[in-house]
């Protein structure tokens, strides 16, 4: 596939790392000249000169033999105009464009197919604000990742002593499940190593487990692996910028909110809009405002502000004083495996996040979702079988049959309303989304071709 990514940002950066490596070709604009050459030695990509939205930049980036536009610059109207160029100069089949502000976000009819020259929207602020109200619902959790409309979760969480299921085969799962229920552990990560269960796998204290269920048995299952956490109540938000108040909306029915934003105008704007949150002036790493708010008794702690050193500061120091959770968001790549080596709870990267939803419309093979794994080395896709025995590889085949790619495992499929977990006789129907779990990314593109369906069909 040819895409041409606009924009050489931390997120344009992460977006064509992981496409290098897939067989795609890959051509990246930015303004910056010093960013560009650090791209090219370190990965083989063609890079260009020059503002991302004039045309005759984009013909130098060879857009109109480009299959995919995603503009990702700094720039909420360069990455508009940069697609309606795209769209109606070059006629590039598929545009993607990254839009932050709540001004534009707010306004979905903007985005209708008829009146938008964008296929796609990503909206970092929104994911973000949707990934980590997950993990705040989940308390234990590491990550959560949705399915066919909500129906299934993957969650990943860290096995503690006390849970029922530690120091036990995994084949006793099915005994403590309500009547009617089933979940799959589709990996454990063990000391760093994939281990890729079977029934008679024992889990070990402080095994990273991904396991699969219907949405509505995950709290049964997390049960299982670790003494039952304490619901979350108290919540402060350290950051009153767009994902700050937009999370605060999500918690405040049903949690104590307090919000710490240093900008007295943002913060009297934001505490308007707000109904029920408590939005306090000050610096979240002020040791004095933590302690009259009580960070000891907080049940979760999000530092959410733009500055990675700060955000970072903020974490360790409310983690020193007691604070409960702390979920913090981290942009450098290398500050998050740091960060989460130690004291932090869980660093959020918006890269992977962001990532994640890119993927999905960059996939072939009928792929409706692809969250990353493991800061991107492995992924849990969700694809749609379709066609027939006659011209696809997957439907009217049981999992036994089928020619899955090394490290690939089918968790679970979802019919209907209906998640049912697989098993090695389990057949696969039209329309059924196929949850899988890919432990090696070299084997995207086999996975990809096993739910793609011959010419013939209609």
């Amino acid at each position: 596939m040819n895409i041409v990514i606009l924009g050489a940002g931390q997120v344009g950066s992460t977006v064509a790392s992981a496409l290098v490596h897939e067989d795609n070709d890959i051509t990246i604009i930015d303004k910056n000249p010093q960013r560009l050459k650090q791209l090219q030695d370190q990965m083989d990509i063609r890079c260009v000169l020059g503002h991302a939205s004039h045309p005759k930049v984009l013909e130098r980036a060879g857009i109109e033999d480009a299959d995919l536009v995603i503009a990702l610059t700094n720039s909420d109207e360069t990455n508009m105009i940069s697609c309606q160029i795209a769209y109606t100069l070059y006629n590039v089949p598929t545009r993607v464009a990254r839009v932050r502000s709540t001004e534009y976000t707010e306004r979905p009819e903007l985005f209708h197919r008829e009146h938008s020259p964008i296929d796609v929207l990503i909206s970092p602020e929104l994911l973000l604000t949707q990934y980590i109200s997950r993990l705040i619902e989940y308390p234990g959790a590491l990550q959560v990742m949705d399915f066919a409309g909500g129906r299934a979760q993957m969650v990943a969480t860290e096995a503690e002593a006390g849970g029922l299921l530690v120091g036990q085969k995994l084949y006793t799962l099915k005994h403590h499940m309500p009547a009617r229920s089933d979940a799959r552990v589709a990996a454990i990560y063990r000391g760093g190593q994939l281990v890729l269960p079977d029934g008679n796998t024992v889990i070990e204290e402080n095994d990273l487990v991904f396991f699969l269920a219907a949405k509505r048995h995950i709290r049964t299952v997390m049960k299982e692996l670790r003494p039952q956490d304490r619901p979350v109540r108290r919540v402060i938000l350290a950051g009153g910028g767009n994902i700050g108040k937009n999370l605060a909306r999500r918690l405040e029915r049903d949690h104590h909110v307090k919000i710490i934003e240093r900008d007295p105008e943002r913060a009297e704007a934001i505490a308007e809009e707000l109904s029920k949150t408590i939005v306090l002036v000050g610096d979240c790493a002020d040791e004095n405002l933590l302690r009259e708010e009580a960070i000891e008794n907080t049940d979760v702690y999000c530092v959410l502000t733009n500055d990675d050193e700060a955000n970072i500061m903020s974490s360790l120091l409310a983690k020193r004083m007691g604070a409960k959770k702390v979920i913090a968001i981290i942009n450098r790549p290398s500050y998050v495996d740091l960060m989460e080596s130690g004291t932090i709870d869980i660093a959020v990267s918006p890269q992977l996040v962001t990532i994640g939803s890119l993927l999905t419309h960059i996939r072939r093979g009928n792929m409706v979702r692809v969250h990353p794994l493991r800061r991107g080395a492995a992924e849990a896709i969700e694809a749609v079988a379709l066609g027939d025995r006659r011209n696809s590889k997957v439907v009217g085949r049981a999992v036994e049959e089928l020619d899955l790619p090394t490290g690939t495992t089918i968790s679970a499929i979802v019919r209907n309303e209906d998640v049912i977990i697989a098993h090695h006789d389990t057949v696969i129907e039209e329309h059924d989304h196929v949850l899988l779990f890919v432990s090696d990314k070299k084997q995207i593109h086999a996975v990809e071709r096993l739910f793609q369906v011959s010419a013939t069909f209609v």
